[in-house]
């Protein structure tokens, strides 16, 4: 057997972490959603939002996924660019050698 060459490991790490993070992420929108949308809303209703009057179980099955959602895409790519850049495989890192876009 011969032994994998850097490059790969070095890959395959990369999709490790990334697909990682992927699922972290999911998990925690998933948990937002049906746990405080769905799971959780008659005891989040109990609780009203300051100023609205709105109460927070109908905010979160309506409102508060979205928001979390959008949280969580910023958060994705603020730990991807990180990641790749670790990894070696950053945009800027492409530009300077002269690869493609």
């Amino acid at each position: 057997m011969s032994a994998q060459p850097p490059e790969s490991s070095v890959r395959q790490g990369y999709w490790r972490r990334n697909l990682r993070l992927v699922a972290t992420l999911l998990a925690v929108w998933f948990a937002v959603s049906f746990g405080a949308g769905i799971l959780l809303v008659d005891v989040l209703d109990r609780v009203r939002i300051p100023g609205t009057g709105l109460k927070l179980g109908f905010w979160m099955a309506q409102q508060g996924s979205i928001v979390v959602f959008v949280v969580l895409i910023f958060v994705y790519a603020r730990r991807m660019d990180r990641l790749e850049r670790e990894c070696g495989v950053d945009e800027e890192r492409k530009r300077d050698e002269g690869g493609p876009r």
